[in-house]
């Protein structure tokens, strides 16, 4: 390239406008570079083309573009001097080589090579959709600029340009244009490039959600610092029969709320299988019995399997289709019975086991049949989600599964389940999370594009959001049990009950602030009532400020959604528990956390672990709206703080991913929490197959 068309090397971040005349591209570059508070380069052949017209009379011929592209190159250079972080650019090299295609049908050598080579952080292509002025320097009209739009924007494609098409009148632009360019600092200051930038762009991400993310790969997640564990008395409650009934009696008095119960039904049914499919990968019928294989491999779990096959509720279904399948199958010897029992269920076209959904795995069988998930919940919904209004129950379900929950659906309707409103949703595509290289690149496909892997559990609090009942029962789709509907139902109405409860005082004492008359006497009542029973620590210098701004204080401890968690005592079942935790600015709140978040190398941190009584929460009880009933917006209420990093592996390849916080982790960490004691049977998640063996899921 001549040394007169060199960009100098800088720091400062160059964008440029680009496109046909008449599309505001000065205007844009201007009110770009007022609004960052920097400096913006005209386009150099305004001046050097009206100097030609006033001294011979002529418009632009194709000896001036070489002459144009240097003195745009050496003003854009002398710029960087004066610049404030951003340069702005009306116009590049690319333009200029664009200019001469369509007019001369023929671009020098320096002009190609300066089109191609010189560099900017951003293009943004103006969009032809302003009104068309006229300029007497060129040969330009508004036919010829709304044709040869589409030849900039392919030589954008072309040149393999970063570049976001910007369209709107100029303060539509602007808006648009400065919130792109501080996004891209920030993505470039994070390692991503202009491209990747663009490309999720295009995607229409959410920026500051993959910021988060991208931190929180780059620093670790953040350990929760546990001060205690929640245990009877000291932030779980525990109730007797006799109260138990008085409160699912309040609940049934209630029957003007409209009641929903949400169901998480994404989760795949793989790992349910796994150690079935691992046998099959790994087992060779002609060479090797079952028994060998189970010695060789450990596979405890497979003998399990086999030693009780016949109490799957599948099994006679199945059983029945290998007779009809195999003319001789009576003959065959136990292996081969096992093997493609197995085999079948996971990969015959008829069962594919494992590529379905939990939610329509059969899990429980009656004297009428099997039923799956997604009826147990129904039977659920009928139970104790039914009052004056018509039940409602909505799933979260996979999109590539929605065929099969409709076909599930149809026959549901069928069978007693039309008195229900149905309803599902999926997972929102922006809480996608990406993933980080050892390297700390952004981990991509063979064909180049940005790797993304679904946010975790937490992303469905963005499908809890855009519900609309009164009071939602949340439960796992795993999470059933087979003919225990009663004692189910009465729990489930008893911490309904709880949260009413709740709700109703702490609507009372926000009606009573919102009138600003309030004596000393009640404040003092309402901070009592926050700490002693909703368990909130209030700032000891509380006293010490006036009425109105404790009264302000008081408000926003009360006007948050409310949770009401049924615990199970702890049974060394996989995950989390309820914990007292002490936050970033030393307050302790009940919360509810995995084993992921905890320093487990901390001898303290796992003495505190080991002592917990509870598990997780078997079903939550939530009330979303406000005491004006008026919807909370519950991504307010998170801890972006709380999410986790996970360390996978594909191809051979070994990365980092960001999921956000827990549903009912990190993503409910600023909710009011009442944790309540529930009894075990009402905890019955099936996480492997043979967790249908488990009493709760077998006839009685």
């Amino acid at each position: 390239m001549e040394e007169n068309l060199r960009q100098k090397s800088t720091n400062i971040l160059r964008i440029t406008t680009y496109g046909p005349e008449s599309t505001e591209k000065t205007t844009l570059a201007r009110d770009l570079a007022e609004y960052f508070n920097t400096t913006w380069i005209v386009e150099f052949s305004r001046d050097f083309l009206q100097e030609i017209l006033d001294k011979e009379g002529r418009i632009c011929k194709e000896k001036d573009l070489l002459p144009i592209a240097i003195g745009q190159t050496a003003i854009e250079n002398e710029a960087l001097n004066r610049a404030n972080k951003y340069l702005f650019c009306d116009t590049n090299a690319l333009v200029t080589k664009v200019y001469s295609d369509i007019y001369y049908n023929h671009c020098s050598p320096e002009i190609e090579e300066a089109a191609r080579l010189h560099h900017y952080d951003l293009f943004f292509l103006t969009d032809k959709d302003v009104p068309w002025e006229a300029d007497d320097l060129l040969r330009d009209s508004q036919e010829y600029r709304d044709s040869s739009f589409e030849i900039f924007k392919q030589n954008l494609i072309d040149y393999n340009k970063p570049f976001i098409q910007i369209s709107g009148n100029k303060k539509e632009r602007l808006e648009k244009a400065a919130k792109i360019v501080t996004d891209l600092e920030k993505a470039l200051s994070l390692g991503l490039t202009s491209r990747e930038f663009v490309e999720l762009y295009h995607q229409k991400k959410n920026f500051q959600l993959i910021f988060q993310q991208i931190e929180a790969l780059k620093k670790g997640a953040k350990k929760i610092h546990l001060e205690a564990p929640a245990t009877i008395g000291n932030g779980i409650l525990q109730f007797d029969n006799k109260e138990l009934e008085l409160l699912k009696n309040e609940f049934e008095k209630s029957s003007h709320l409209i009641l929903e119960k949400f169901v998480p039904a994404s989760g795949a049914a793989t790992r349910m299988f796994k150690f079935l499919s691992d046998f099959i990968s790994d087992f060779n019928l002609e060479n090797e019995t079952i028994n060998g294989y189970i010695n060789r491999s450990g596979n405890n779990s497979l003998e399990t399997f086999i030693v009780a096959i016949e109490k799957f509720p599948f099994f006679d279904e199945v059983d029945s289709f290998l007779k009809n399948t195999f003319q001789n199958f009576e003959n065959f010897s136990r292996d081969e019975k096992n093997f493609w029992f197995i085999k079948t269920i996971l990969e015959n076209k008829t069962f594919n086991f494992i590529n379905k959904p939990k939610a329509i795995i059969p899990f429980h069988k009656y004297e009428n049949g099997t039923t799956n998930p997604i009826e147990e919940h129904l039977k659920e919904c009928l139970a104790y989600i039914a009052n004056e209004h018509k039940p409602n129950i909505h799933f979260t379900i996979s999109e590539e599964h929605t065929q099969l929950f409709e076909t599930e659906k149809e026959i549901l309707l069928k069978n007693n389940y039309n008195t229900i409103n149905w309803s599902y949703s999926f997972q929102n595509q922006t809480t996608d999370s990406v993933a980080l290289l050892e390297d700390g690149k952004l981990a991509k496909s063979n064909n180049n594009e940005i790797t993304f892997r679904p946010g975790g559990h937490g992303a469905l609090l963005y499908n809890l959001n855009d519900r609309n009942a009164d009071l939602i029962f949340i439960k796992n789709i795993d999470n059933v049990s087979h003919n225990n509907i009663e004692s189910i139902a009465f729990y489930k109405k008893a911490i309904g009950g709880i949260l009413l409860k709740v709700q109703n005082r702490v609507f009372g004492y926000l009606k009573e602030l919102e009138t600003g008359q309030i004596s000393s006497t009640k404040i003092s009542e309402i901070k009592s009532f926050i700490e002693a029973e909703l368990l909130l620590k209030i700032n000891s210098d509380f006293e010490d400020f006036k009425e109105e701004i404790q009264i302000k204080i008081l408000k926003q401890f009360l006007d948050r959604p409310i949770r009401i968690c049924g615990m199970v005592k702890n049974e060394n079942e996989p995950g989390g528990g309820p914990f007292w935790v002490k936050d970033s600015k030393g307050n302790l709140t009940l919360q509810i956390v995995e084993s992921a978040q905890m320093d487990l190398n901390n001898e303290l941190q796992k003495e505190i672990f080991i002592k917990s009584t509870h598990f997780n929460p078997v079903d939550l009880v939530c009330g979303i709206k406000n005491y004006k009933g008026e919807k909370f917006n519950l991504l307010s209420f998170t801890d972006p703080e709380t999410g986790f990093v996970v360390e996978k592996s594909q191809n051979g390849i070994s990365y980092k991913s960001y999921e956000l916080p827990g549903l009912w982790n990190g993503s409910m960490a600023n909710w009011i929490t009442i944790f309540v004691e529930v009894p075990l049977d009402t905890f019955n998640p099936v996480k492997t197959i043979n967790d249908l063996l488990k009493r709760a899921h077998q006839p009685d």
